[in-house]
């Protein structure tokens, strides 16, 4: 039992110790956290004197915005990637489903009379025969539902754009059958908008509601051309129907299996009507009642 105030003086020494130490970091803490308290608010009043001197000052401002927008542009530089290696860039680019949006056909799909067609164009036109395919499908499925001869329809494309479709004549005819957007954009509205017009599909649907409404109204086909073409009260298409039926004849010789020369006469017109005076909007509507002029190119 000798130990025994030992031990007990021991015991109260290192609680003693403990305690002290433990003032003493809370003692700390508290003055770190004041002092904290302290900076942070001068801080604040010197950014605020700052920014008012800056607010007083035009060229102090200035200058802190182009040091702002150099510092801007100098982080998007270094978060700009390098160039991709070849392999990653076209991984980058592929679309396996674009091959929706191409108007192209395998001319292996048509039929004889058909793929005589397609090819004689694509070799008079020098386009390609995929696309040339697709079109003369459209001509032969949209002639026989409009009461047409598909020849017809593909011969008033050769003369109009000579198979281009985004032509665009002078007075605003445009695509395959250089149909006047402005004018037939209701006729557009079935198939999105005024854009379509540079589809090759959806301007032969649009310029053969066109031209159906062109015959109807004339009476007859080479007066209905006439009217497409802008030229209906006038003495002279500028030969246009006579182009028109003339590719028609070469197309329906080459569909009965003739052969029919490719390079003969070209009627390489890209817009017939914006080489005619008389078919431009202002002599549209001065020659026809305002009531007709939507029927027109």
């Amino acid at each position: 039992m000798v130990f025994s105030p030992l031990i007990s003086a021991a015991s109260r020494a290192r609680t003693a110790s403990v305690q002290s130490v433990a003032v003493f970091l809370r003692d700390m803490g508290h003055g770190l956290l004041e002092v904290s308290h302290n900076t942070l608010a001068l801080i604040g009043l010197m950014l605020a004197a700052v920014l008012l001197f800056a607010a007083g000052r035009a060229d102090v401002r200035h200058e802190a915005e182009a040091w702002t927008l150099g510092w801007l542009q100098a982080r998007q530089d270094a978060r700009e990637l390098p160039a991709l290696p070849a392999d990653l860039l076209a991984a980058e680019l592929s679309e396996p489903d674009a091959i929706a949006r191409a108007t192209a056909s395998d001319p292996k799909e048509l039929s004889r009379q058909q793929a005589a067609v397609a090819q004689w164009l694509a070799h008079r036109y020098k386009v390609a025969p995929e696309p040339v395919s697709r079109l003369v499908q459209e001509a032969w499925s949209v002639g026989q539902k409009a009461n047409l001869d598909p020849t017809l329809i593909l011969a008033i494309m050769a003369v109009e754009s000579s198979f281009n479709p985004f032509a665009q004549s002078a007075v605003g005819a445009q695509g395959l059958m250089q149909v006047m957007t402005k004018v037939h954009n209701d006729k557009y509205e079935a198939f999105g908008g005024n854009h379509a017009a540079f589809d090759p599909v959806t301007n032969l649907r649009v310029g053969v509601q066109v031209l159906k409404e062109c015959i109807a109204r004339a009476g007859s086909l080479e007066a209905g051309l006439r009217f497409y073409v802008g030229a209906g009260n006038q003495a002279d298409d500028g030969g246009y129907a006579g182009k028109v039926l003339s590719e028609q004849s070469a197309l329906r010789l080459v569909a009965s299996g003739k052969s029919v020369p490719t390079r003969a006469s070209m009627t390489n017109n890209a817009a017939p009507a914006s080489a005619k005076p008389d078919a431009s909007p202002a002599a549209t509507e001065a020659s026809h009642p305002p009531e007709q002029v939507a029927m027109l190119r």
